[in-house]
């Protein structure tokens, strides 16, 4: 099983204890997470070989980041160090009919202010078999959208498979803006996972009869999503995750994938949520880990679920699960019983 290489932004996460509001809280849990660096800690959890990429001041804040990662098992050595600050997103989270919440801190953070001659792609990828980013990484701006295609570019030279999750964040640019500068690196992207929501806000591709609010998916509509998105921009495959959103502590979760030819539906999953936060990455750490093991295109499917719906139950970005638990709930035990 090769290695994997994940590059973007881990961030600092304060939050306040429980389900405190963020204006009635004195006390803030302070953890680490971001897109890529779940899929590395999720990846590094089933045992295979991982890098982590980003930039990071050599700080004790900065270096508090590399050893959460550390601790995992994910390599650190390709990670640049410099800058002043790591970026900080505020974490408030809902209950029931209310909503949980995100506020950002992360201008001007060193992985936003990274300059392209500061990674050695060529070296980076030695001996990986597979490159992963998302769309919020260059939704930060500065040299990051070129940062992204130059590491594609050798990525796809160097023979690698590329795999993106679109994870389109209104907070971080526009519409318009997710679209063109995805549209540039679609060409390089071999999977492409999305949520319900991403492929209409990045490429305006939605799915007819939806209602994401309402708490009213069609399935059967997202098929033609999936094969507009392949037969568009060239993907190999598409995964979209499909969250039924009945309020913020219960969903229904589930996904599709699409590999050029047929359309697979995984089960269905009642979830009632501790966490929410990093389970389209834990689902994307699902399907490359299934990938690279040579999985059935059903069984990566639901592997990926099973790992997604399980992080939901986890505190925190990372998913701290094993295969085993990941295999017994996809063959059917979800009872929750107790292990002995």
């Amino acid at each position: 099983m090769g290695k994997v290489v994940t590059f973007g932004e881990i961030m600092l996460r304060l939050e306040p204890l429980g389900y405190y509001r963020f204006l009635q809280s004195d006390q803030y849990q302070a953890l680490y997470g971001g897109g890529e660096a779940n899929v590395a800690v999720s990846l590094a959890n089933f045992g295979v070989d991982v890098d982590y990429v980003t930039k990071l001041p050599a700080h004790e804040i900065g270096q508090g980041a590399v050893n959460s990662l550390r601790r995992f098992g994910v390599g650190t050595e390709k990670i640049v160090r410099g800058g002043d600050r790591v970026g900080i997103y505020y974490l408030e989270k809902g209950a029931a009919q209310r909503a949980s919440k995100v506020i950002y801190d992360r201008s001007n953070s060193a992985a936003a202010l990274a300059k392209a001659e500061e990674f050695d792609w060529e070296a980076i990828f030695d001996g990986a078999e597979w490159f992963h980013f998302t769309g919020i990484t260059p939704a930060l701006g500065g040299e990051l959208p070129l940062i992204c295609e130059e590491a594609c570019k050798i990525a796809k030279k160097k023979g690698l498979k590329v795999s993106c999750d679109l994870n389109y964040r209104k907070k971080l640019w526009s519409r318009d803006q997710a679209k063109e500068t995805m549209t540039k690196l679609a060409g390089y992207i071999d999977v492409c996972i999305a949520n319900e929501e991403d492929a209409k806000d990045v490429f305006g591709i939605s799915a007819p009869a939806t209602d994401i609010e309402g708490g009213k998916l069609n399935h059967e509509g997202y098929k033609a999503v999936a094969e507009q998105l392949a037969g568009t921009y060239g993907f190999d495959m598409v995964a979209i995750t499909l969250r039924t959103s009945l309020s913020a502590s219960d969903n229904i979760w589930a996904a599709m994938l699409y590999d050029g030819s047929r359309h697979y539906f995984s089960k269905s999953y009642p979830v009632h949520i501790v966490d929410r936060v990093g389970g389209g990455d834990s689902f994307g750490a699902g399907l490359i880990y299934s990938f690279l093991n040579g999985k059935e295109t059903q069984d990566t499917l639901e592997f990926a679920v099973a790992a997604s719906c399980l992080k939901h139950t986890v505190e925190g970005d990372f998913n701290m699960v094993s295969i085993e638990e990941v295999r017994k709930l996809a063959e059917g035990d979800g009872s929750g019983r107790v292990q002995r």
